[in-house]
């Protein structure tokens, strides 16, 4: 990978905030660096090579602090939280029996064996896209809790149950290396915890501040990094060890500082070149030759979004409900999977990436109507009160995080 190909990545990826610059549209930031992908990617130009290996680890970098990053906006220490995830938890189940009917309706209309596949792929969520969407128009409120307990559930969920629905052999290893990794995690949070209690933390704050060193920094990075490469090491997804770590930190306390830190470096660097690289690495010419499979990739978004819509008889608004629908990283996933098991058919990979296309564009159009008729109990932009300093995460200012 050359300087050359990183600038143009970069310099593409400034059509997020352009599209996301009007504020009567209210669209995402990461709809327009997605879509920039796409168009330069092996879909259209192919002017980004997604398979390249340094791009890729960048891209994982990135996926693995915005994780972390979205982890830290969960107020942990919040009361109202602890119902946010009993309903939080409900809908996921309300979702996947929703997504199993229709998991094997669309096998059944198709003579596929997949309907397990199916099911998990309607019923899965992409915290990487959601949370990023909710935080890109500020959406504040009791709903958007429950919602961002519901979207963390259903991504680990599903990153659980992948292996189970296209790759039975290897279903336990992986399950034991998610359970490591939230062990992990917990170990962390102690540790956090500790370091805070006996002052250590911020005693290091001060002198980090005082001599501009940016331990804070680069220890919370030490951290995440040595996470995802445990992560890694069990073949799961390092969205599970961004997130957990970032509920770790939440559940201590985030630092100001430490936010707009991370906020500088992850939605200005390494964020966008992870929608970048997403976007490239989606194949939609494979579509040409199997005209069937595209009306499979149109039935699974499509019943991505009514599974998830189906949140709304358990008084979810509809727009968050529909919202919770995108997803990304399990198609990619089970895409990739497929097609080094021969199990699915010619065309399905990519018909799996198209549903996950819609599923995206149907969360856009959701938020964006959210955004200009707020729900109940829901402020939006300006009209939320305000929580985090200016020009930091958008985190909720709590007490300093040790290690931080």
């Amino acid at each position: 990978m050359s300087f050359v190909e990183l600038s143009l990545i970069c310099l593409v990826a400034l059509v997020g905030p352009l599209l996301a610059a009007r504020r009567n549209w209210h669209l995402p930031l990461v709809l327009g660096e997605l879509l920039a992908g796409v168009i330069v990617g092996r879909s259209l130009l192919g002017w980004v090579n997604a398979d390249n290996e340094t791009l890729k680890f960048l891209a994982d970098m990135g996926f693995a602090l915005m994780m972390f990053v979205s982890g830290t906006h969960v107020p942990v220490r919040d009361k109202t939280i602890r119902a946010a995830i009993g309903k939080g938890a409900l809908r996921v189940v309300v979702t996947a029996v929703v997504a199993i009917a229709l998991g094997v309706a669309v096998a059944l209309l198709f003579a596929s064996a997949n309907a397990p596949l199916y099911a998990v792929l309607m019923a899965s969520s992409s915290a990487a896209l959601v949370l990023p969407i909710i935080e890109s128009l500020k959406f504040k409120g009791t709903s958007v809790l429950e919602l961002t307990a519901q979207v963390a559930f259903a991504d680990v969920a599903a990153i659980v149950a992948l292996p189970l629905a296209i790759d039975p052999a290897h279903a336990g290893p992986k399950a034991i290396g998610a359970f490591t990794v939230a062990v992990g995690a917990v170990v962390v949070w102690w540790l956090l915890r500790s370091v805070e209690a006996s002052g250590a933390r911020h005693r290091l704050h001060t002198f980090s501040e005082n001599r501009k060193f940016a331990l804070e920094l680069r220890i919370q990075l030490t951290v995440l990094f040595a996470l995802a490469g445990l992560a890694l090491a069990f073949n799961v997804s390092i969205m599970l060890a961004g997130f957990a770590f970032g509920l770790a930190v939440s559940a201590v306390g985030e630092p100001r500082r430490l936010a707009r830190q991370l906020f500088a470096l992850n939605d200005g660097f390494l964020g966008p070149v992870f929608f970048v690289w997403l976007g490239s690495s989606i194949d939609l010419r494979q579509l040409g030759g199997h005209p069937q499979m595209i009306l499979l990739g149109v039935l699974l978004g499509a019943g991505a979004v009514v599974a998830h819509a189906a949140s709304r008889l358990t008084g979810l608004p509809l727009p968050f409900a529909a919202a919770s629908a995108a997803q990304l990283g399990v198609p990619v996933a089970a895409a990739t999977i497929g097609r080094s098991l021969g199990v699915l058919a010619p065309g399905e990979d990519a018909a799996m990436l198209l549903g996950a296309l819609v599923t995206i564009g149907a969360t856009t159009a959701a938020a964006s109507l959210a955004a200009r008729r707020p729900p109940a109990n829901t402020q939006v932009g300006d009209d939320a009160p305000p929580e985090a300093p200016s020009g930091g995460t958008g985190a909720p200012h709590q007490k300093p995080a040790p290690g931080a």
